[in-house]
């Protein structure tokens, strides 16, 4: 498996957990995840992703704690489908 594919998977996995504690309303777990994603993110080669990718990977490292809440939940649940489905097709 590629680096990226790696980073991507676990970037999908760090997205899934914010958006769980933010919608439990754990800002603790969602605040740690969501530094974990960031740093994640930024392990990722840009230039071998699609551009919808980077710009997910855009939105992610831009994201304030502030938006912790249900919003921000769905948004992230959604870059984590998002993906998760881009992994998935890589194979």
């Amino acid at each position: 498996m590629d680096p990226n594919t790696i980073a991507l998977s676990s970037l999908s996995m760090d997205l899934r957990r914010v958006a769980m504690g933010a919608h439990r309303g754990s800002e603790k777990m969602a605040r740690r995840f969501l530094l974990e994603a960031k740093k994640r993110a930024s392990e990722v080669r840009r230039e071998f992703v699609r551009p919808y990718i980077a710009n997910i990977l855009d939105q992610v490292t831009s994201f304030s704690e502030s938006r912790l809440d249900k919003s921000g939940a769905e948004d992230m649940l959604l870059y984590s489908i998002l993906l998760q489905n881009a992994v998935t097709k890589m194979h």
